[in-house]
């Protein structure tokens, strides 16, 4: 009985033994979980601190791009603006096989240099950024790679909604969203400039600029259709509100897409508007015969002999459309007479005539928003000859938004108004300009210009309804240091309604051929005139002039017929 009882005590006391080791064990492996846990869970949060410094901490910033204000047309509607988009970087730290990765990411990317991304990556380093702006497809079909070391960030992308449109206007950006050219990089050196708009998402930052989408997008296809038309090599227009300044059409073609930046690298897709630099022939004689005027020297009755040519040293100068006989300063401007505008010329005097142009603007670059104008290219020694070759457009190369600015004044009674890419009111912009001509200039001007349409060179842009005037110009233009007897530039200058002006619009075509549709003829008042009428005719009713009643009209020219 007592060796029982103490072989139950021995068997208790072991069971209590082995219990009290079953618990301690339990415990020591409860801690040891708790421990690898929280190892586990620390090193997961510094793996997550570290990609997130990586992304955007420790190295600053990975992505460089910024986010930029909407631009947007004088009615609000979307020109340029930034989405998100992925970007494919790899950590090299995390690759496992370095080859594995270049051929799986090159199979997704085909365009990608294999040899250079692998060279990249084992370079080392922390971030390599493979490739920006993903598409969505591209974005899945990397991610699901499941590749050790990818990853994605979220970047600015800039956006063009309306292509080539505006393009020569709104300007590009480079990788990095830093602006280039146009209102864009105007922007950047104006970070002021952007303004909350209720128009955007959410009212962001957008800035509104002075051009109308509809008139542009009419400006475009017109001038499309008449390189197409004419076969010409390239075309240029502009449309400029006489009053406030603004430029509210600008089209250059060949244009860009800014979503293809690569396109604007191509010489011929230049903006010949602003940085084309031409002598503009016969367009001209506008400056030639408001500097008589201007100065008093002549009237609308002066009469000058244009009967013979010009013979002075070794050149000639005669009239393409030659009357033989004296003409009247009207009939000089309608029959774009070389022979009276060189004579008006001489009578103002090479002092006199260099000043007056340099007072409109025609010697000096012009200054923007989206930049200043190529600088003319004016003669070293300017003398009689020079005077007399310049005042027919032939001597003196110029932009056409030169042209067209320093025709502003003579069109709305006188002011310089400086031209803006930014909105402007008209009453802001004559308030802010000098008088550089006397309103009786301007006004005999109009008479002239419209004139020219009902009889002279510019009768095809008789648009119904908008009272167009203007002066045509067929230039020759140099090749190799001659002027070529086949390759001309055509241009239109023209505002409208000439009884009370509101734009000024100017066309030019380079190169255009001669063709059926012109009767195998290649002057401005077959291609450039009619070309400017259709689009007078689309964006009347666009920039909310009213068409004149017929009676009004024929009253109008009836009074204009009178002076001639």
């Amino acid at each position: 009985m007592r060796d029982t009882a103490k072989s139950d005590a021995a068997t208790a006391r072991a069971e209590r033994a082995y219990l009290a080791r079953c618990r301690y064990r339990f415990r020591l492996a409860c801690l040891s979980f708790a421990v690898a846990f929280v190892l586990i869970g620390g090193r997961l949060v510094t793996l997550g601190f570290a990609e997130e410094e990586l992304v955007s901490g420790s190295l600053r910033d990975i992505s460089s791009t910024v986010h930029r204000p909407d631009i947007l047309d004088r009615h609000g509607r979307l020109l340029a603006t930034d989405i998100k988009g992925a970007t494919l970087y790899a950590d090299p730290a995390k690759v496992i096989d370095v080859d594995e990765l270049v051929e799986q990411v090159t199979s997704v990317l085909p365009d990608l240099n294999a040899a250079e991304l692998r060279e990249r990556v084992l370079a080392g380093g922390r971030f390599v950024r493979i490739k920006r702006e993903l598409t969505p497809k591209q974005q899945e079909e990397i991610h699901e790679l499941g590749l050790p070391g990818l990853g994605f960030i979220d970047e600015y992308r800039r956006i063009y909604p309306m292509g080539a449109t505006a393009s020569h206007v709104v300007g590009l950006v480079d990788v990095d969203s830093k602006g280039l050219s146009g209102i864009e990089k105007f922007i950047d050196d104006n970070p002021q400039l952007a303004m909350s708009h209720p128009e955007t998402l959410a009212g962001d930052e957008a800035v509104t600029i002075s051009l109308d989408l509809g008139v542009q997008h009419v400006l475009r296809e017109e001038l499309t259709n008449a390189i197409s038309t004419f076969h010409a090599k390239a075309a240029a227009g502009l449309v400029v509100d006489v009053h406030s300044g603004e430029v509210v059409g600008l089209v250059s073609l060949p244009d860009f897409d800014p979503n293809h930046r690569e396109q604007a690298l191509d010489k011929d897709r230049l903006n010949r508007v602003g940085f084309g630099v031409y002598e503009m022939g016969s367009v001209f004689k506008v400056f030639t015969v408001a500097g008589v005027l201007d100065s008093g020297l002549a009237n609308l009755h002066s009469v000058y002999d244009a009967s013979s040519p010009i013979h002075y040293a070794s050149f000639t100068i005669h009239d393409f459309h030659s009357q033989g006989r004296s003409l009247s300063l009207p009939e000089v401007f309608i029959y774009s007479s070389n022979i009276g505008a060189a004579k008006m010329a001489l009578q103002m005097g090479v002092d006199r005539h260099r000043a007056f142009l340099k007072k409109l603007g025609l010697l000096d670059r012009v200054s923007t928003e989206i930049g200043a104008t190529a600088a003319p290219i004016v003669p070293a020694h300017w003398q009689k000859l020079n005077t007399m070759t310049i005042a027919f457009g032939h001597g003196l190369s110029v932009t056409p938004f030169q042209l067209a600015a320093a025709t502003l004044p003579l069109v709305n009674g006188g002011y310089a108004v400086q031209p803006t890419f930014l909105p402007r009111s008209r009453e802001e912009g004559i308030a802010n300009a000098p008088r550089v001509l006397k309103a009786e200039t301007s006004a005999a001007m109009l008479k002239l210009m419209r004139l020219n349409v009902l009889k002279g060179t510019g009768k095809r842009a008789n648009a119904e309804g908008y009272r167009v005037g203007g002066k045509t110009g067929t230039a020759d233009k140099v090749v190799g240091h001659h002027y070529s007897n086949s390759a001309v530039l055509t241009s239109f200058l023209c505002t409208f309604p000439t009884d009370a002006p509101e734009y000024l619009v100017l066309v030019m075509l380079d190169e255009p051929q001669r063709v059926e549709a012109t009767r195998f003829q290649a002057t401005a008042g077959t291609n450039a005139v009619p070309t400017a009428s259709k689009i007078i005719e689309r964006i009347g009713p666009i920039l909310e002039v009213a068409p004149r009643r017929e009676d009004d009209q024929r009253k109008f020219d009836a009074k204009v017929l009178a002076s001639y």
